[in-house]
Parts: C-alpha cells; sequence; structure tokens
C-alpha cells in the first residue's frame, strides 16, 4: 500500500515519524543532560558545582576584575549567538517566501515534485528550534547581567555573614544562565539536523541521529568531560562511569 495515499496532506507516514523522532531526541537529551543519573553526571551538572566553587572563591579574591572579566565574556558569548539566531530567523523567514530555489535543489537529487506547501513546512521546523534558541540566548544574556549586578552587591570584607551567601545566590543566577544557554545551544544543533528533512525523511532521521549521538557524547562521553570530571569539587578522582564509591582507575 502506497504510505502517502494513506495520510491527508503532503506529508507521509514516514516523515511524521522522523518528526516525531526529531522532537523526541530533543527532549530526550535536553532532559538526560539536566538530570543525569548520579554514577554519571553530565558536564553541564558538573559545571554547577565548578559556578557555585567559583563564587566561593569571589567573596575572597581581591580585586574582583578577574570575575569581572569572566562574567563579560559569558555575556559576549550569549549575545552573539542571539544575534546569529536573529539573523537566521530573517533569513528563514525570506525563505519561505521564495521556495523555487530549494525545488531546483530537489529535482537535482531526484527527489521529485514537492508541494510549496510542504517547503515551508519544513522550514518553519527549523525556524522554530532557531527561535526558540533565540530566546533562550537572550534569556540566558539577561540572566547573566543579573548576576553581575548580584555579584557587585557581595560585601567586600569575607567575615562579613553576608557575603557568602549573597555569593551563593549570584552562583545560582549563573548557574540558571546557564542552564539556558546550554539548551539554546541544543536548539542550534537540532535546527541543523532538522534542515536534513530537505532531504526527505531518511536524511531528517540520519540528521537527527547524528545530533543526538555528538550531544550524548560531548555531555557523557567526551575527552574534556573527563577532564572536567577529574578535578570537579567534591568529585576530584572520580572516572567518568565510576560512581562515588569506587576507586578510580590509574
Amino acid at each position: 500500500m502506497d504510505i502517502s495515499a494513506s495520510l491527508p496532506g503532503p506529508f507521509t507516514l514516514a516523515d511524521l515519524a522522523a518528526i516525531a523522532w526529531l522532537f523526541l531526541a530533543w527532549l530526550g537529551i535536553g532532559w538526560i543532560t539536566e538530570h543525569p543519573p548520579k554514577d554519571r553526571p553530565s558536564v553541564s551538572v558538573l559545571m554547577k558545582d565548578y559556578r557555585r566553587e567559583w563564587m566561593r572563591h569571589f567573596v575572597t579574591r581581591d580585586p574582583r576584575i578577574f570575575d569581572g572579566n569572566i562574567l563579560t565574556t559569558l555575556r559576549e558569548g550569549t549575545a552573539f549567538f542571539a544575534s546569529a539566531c536573529l539573523i537566521a530567523v530573517g533569513g528563514g523567514l525570506a525563505l519561505i517566501g521564495n521556495t523555487d530555489q530549494l525545488a531546483g535543489v530537489a529535482r537535482q537529487f531526484d527527489l521529485g515534485h514537492v508541494p510549496a506547501l510542504k517547503w515551508e513546512i519544513k522550514i518553519v521546523v527549523v525556524l522554530f528550534f532557531v527561535a526558540n534558541a533565540l530566546l533562550r540566548f537572550v534569556w540566558s544574556h539577561r540572566l547573566f547581567g543579573y548576576c553581575a549586578i548580584m555579584m557587585a552587591s557581595v560585601p567586600d570584607d569575607p567575615e562579613d555573614p553576608r557575603a557568602l551567601p549573597s555569593a551563593m545566590q549570584a552562583a545560582e543566577i549563573n548557574i540558571t544562565a546557564a542552564r539556558s544557554f546550554n539548551s539554546g545551544l541544543r536548539c542550534v544543533y537540532f535546527a541543523l539536523g532538522a534542515l536534513g528533512w530537505l532531504a526527505g525523511p531518511l536524511g531528517l532521521f540520519l540528521a537527527t541521529s547524528y545530533v543526538l549521538f555528538i550531544s550524548w557524547r560531548r555531555e557523557f562521553a567526551s575527552h574534556s568531560r573527563r577532564v572536567i570530571l577529574h578535578s570537579a569539587p567534591g568529585l576530584a578522582g572520580l572516572i567518568p562511569g565510576e560512581g562515588q564509591g569506587q576507586h578510580p582507575r590509574d
């Protein structure tokens, strides 16, 4: 039976399965990154302890210009990605009004005739991820600004009883900003994966699977994670995949 004839509209069952896989992979990797197994923390979770440790040292550091420079760098990173996403949204909206070029590319790859509506919906899916990333980067940029103000409000005297609690509050805002930034990056990754749909449902499935693998590897199986985990506050010497009660390998 022809699958395309069994569904209304321009999409086949394969298209729907591929787009379901795209969103399932996006939501799934986001959840497992923020809620990993206790014996195998993700890079994002490990960095939370580093950010809290940063604020503990911030209390006693004099002068605090170094900390201000770090925060400025973080804000510049979010501003760069927000600007890039804003440009991408504009380009995608412009492309929706002119899908003839995409149709020409499809003919070169022998993809046959594809209705203009189908091209537009594929572009909208990509724009969904890009727009979502834009919102998350903008919010992250704003949170880093809040963090800067809260850091400036920490008393200069390390012996002041308000110093450490205020610094820890700034650390939590910093962590929230980083979580939003990481979420924005994942949206960018999966926006690139969604471009695979332009080559058909198989292209979307393969592109999504590749992005999912890359995202998982960078959070749970990368060399940088091993380095971060080796000296993580409270977890020094812990090897990836080993619990706190196990001895690290040589």
